[in-house]
């Protein structure tokens, strides 16, 4: 298994109804992919698409002693790395 640790940052953001990874830092890290059996659609806060994927990947979320394993959409997010689902 290829592990690799990254730090990154991340919007934590009550409002959001998944966790998001953002697609250009998927392809510059070579993390890897996964495909969904179907489509899912993206918002933005204001309630405007972003447009429709079906891709994701598992990763390892650790915040200092608090660890957990995640399915994070793959999406099209420019201003940060990760929107951090929190309810």
């Amino acid at each position: 298994m290829n592990i690799k640790e990254l730090q990154l940052k991340a919007l934590v953001d009550s409002g959001c109804t998944h966790t998001g990874i953002d697609k250009q830092l998927m392809k510059e890290e070579k993390i890897k992919i996964k495909l969904m059996d179907r489509l899912f659609k993206v918002f933005n806060t204001d309630e405007t698409k972003n447009g429709e994927d079906k891709r994701f990947t598992l990763l390892e979320l650790k915040i200092n002693r608090y660890k957990e394993h995640i399915n994070i959409a793959v999406i099209d997010l420019n201003s940060t790395d990760i929107f951090l689902r929190h309810d």
